[in-house]
């Protein structure tokens, strides 16, 4: 089966929202053996989405549609899928209660504007997952179907996961297993990581065994994703287990966690696992990475506190540091070694430097000086970043966090 994706709204044209429903909706497809080639996006205009439908069925099995399917006049999603099948509009009357019902849980009146969000093209069905007012549709074209989904993006994820993927995959045949497996790392580039994996690749690609894909994620690292097919999820993820076993054999000492783990939340653990408390200093990230560490659930049996001493003269009065220059190696070890001693704790980061967009006492922005103490030894290192602010303070705490995993891995 082929499936294409349509993103109905003139916001998304405009840059005014960005598409994130696409991209999301094209992985749980790819997941689910469904090829997809297009996804087109659209604005609210009624001759131009019929167009993109109709242009949509002439090359693809499937189309899912994703927004227009609210209450105001500029929802016109249903509209263009009745006019694609060539059939009315038809009130159904369940729909309007279930969608009264959603307003009156709320102790809310229904406007009379979202009856229309229970006109329904003739010969549809409704996706029993309904978690908002709109209602998802399945509405057969001949031997084709198109899928109306919410833009909502919590809406629309819930309905793909509860009832398009189910129907689409007995309406494709689909009954082997695709599964996947994420590997995280941090240290080196695409390129690095493609050239250590190049032979397993091509491996690969005679075996037919797996295959291997890069996504470059910001500060969120690098991302190497395993896909395997199987005819059973155990075969599946017996296959992705040993194929993980092949790449981290490979590149195992840039992997810092599988699938949704991120840095924070691994070094959390690996302080938990030790019995070791944390403390930070940081200057100009101003306690960017104590928001990563406090988004952890659960990291207050490790993290003690934060101390943000933007002014050199801070650092001197709060964690202790001599009077030397702000952007050293000097500076970040008095920082680490003062943050221990002030809140107390096994562990510390402590960062000073120049993010911009100005230089600091001769110092470019991008020079940037972190220090690790662990247990009274100090560390330090300076890296040069060729970014915007942003990014300089963004990447500053991703390397910090890993800094302090390495050299906590490396005391075994």
């Amino acid at each position: 089966m082929r499936c294409e994706v349509v993103a109905v709204g003139t916001e998304l044209l405009l840059g005014q929202i960005v598409d994130t429903n696409s991209s999301w909706i094209g992985e749980r497809l790819a997941l689910a053996g469904i090829d997809s080639h297009y996804q087109t996006k659209v604005g609210d205009n009624h001759e131009r989405i019929v167009a993109v439908l109709k242009q949509a069925l002439d090359r693809s099995d499937a189309v899912i549609v994703c927004g227009g399917l609210g209450p105001t006049p500029d929802d016109i999603t249903r509209d263009a899928i009745a006019a694609v099948m060539g059939v009315k509009l038809v009130r159904d009357n369940d729909l309007v209660e279930r969608i009264r019902s959603r307003f009156s849980g709320r102790g809310r009146h229904m406007p009379k504007s979202n009856l229309r969000q229970a006109d329904v093209p003739q010969g549809a069905s409704i996706i029993s997952s309904m978690p908002g007012t709109a209602a998802g549709l399945i509405c057969p074209v001949g031997d084709k179907v198109i899928y109306a989904v919410p833009g909502v993006p919590w809406e629309m994820q819930q309905m793909m996961l509860q009832g398009v993927l189910s129907d689409m995959t007995t309406r494709s045949g689909v009954t082997a297993v695709i599964a996947s497996r994420t590997l995280r790392t941090w240290g080196q580039s695409e390129s690095g990581l493609a050239e250590q994996l190049n032979d397993e690749i091509r491996r690969l690609d005679r075996t037919g065994e797996a295959t291997i894909a890069f996504l470059a994620s910001g500060w969120e690292g690098l991302k190497v994703r395993i896909t395997t097919k199987a005819n059973t999820k155990a075969e599946a993820e017996s296959a992705l287990a040993a194929e993980e076993l092949c790449v981290r054999e490979l590149i195992g000492e840039f992997v810092f966690g599988v699938d949704d783990d991120t840095m924070e939340a691994v070094v959390i653990q690996i302080l938990r696992n030790r019995g070791m408390t944390l403390g930070l200093a940081e200057s100009f990230t101003g306690g960017l990475i104590a928001a990563r560490i406090t988004a952890v659930a659960g990291c207050s049996d490790v993290f003690r506190g934060g101390i943000v001493p933007y002014d050199r003269d801070l650092k001197i009065a709060l964690l202790n540091t001599p009077a030397v220059d702000t952007v050293s190696a000097e500076m970040a070890e008095a920082m680490a070694r003062g943050a221990c001693k002030s809140l107390g704790t096994d562990c510390s980061i402590a960062m000073t430097g120049v993010a911009g967009p100005a230089p600091l006492e001769d110092h470019d922005p991008g020079t940037i000086y972190i220090a690790v103490c662990i247990k009274g030894i100090v560390e330090s290192t300076r890296i040069d970043l060729p970014f915007d602010r942003e990014r300089i303070r963004q990447f500053s705490c991703i390397m910090s966090l890993n800094m302090l995993r390495t050299r906590l891995l490396a005391r075994n």
